[in-house]
């Protein structure tokens, strides 16, 4: 079953780097479009599975971004 998820971000400026880093390993972007998405957090994630966002929050959390999924 393939839910339709959104993931929203926000980012704690001391935990840049961390972050930046498990969005490049979430999305596949290069480092300057996953910093353009740090600096300007928002929706990034859009049309996958609940599985997968799932994991792509816990990441995100343990890195020290605030994730949501709506």
């Amino acid at each position: 079953m393939s839910w339709n998820q959104r993931q929203r971000i926000r980012v704690a400026q001391e935990k840049k780097i961390a972050i930046i880093k498990a969005l490049r390993a979430i999305t596949g972007l290069g480092l300057k479009d996953a910093k353009g998405l740090a600096d300007n957090p928002g929706k990034f994630i859009e049309g996958k599975p609940k599985e997968f966002c799932e994991d792509a929050v816990k990441q995100l959390e343990e890195a020290g971004a605030k994730a949501t999924i709506e």
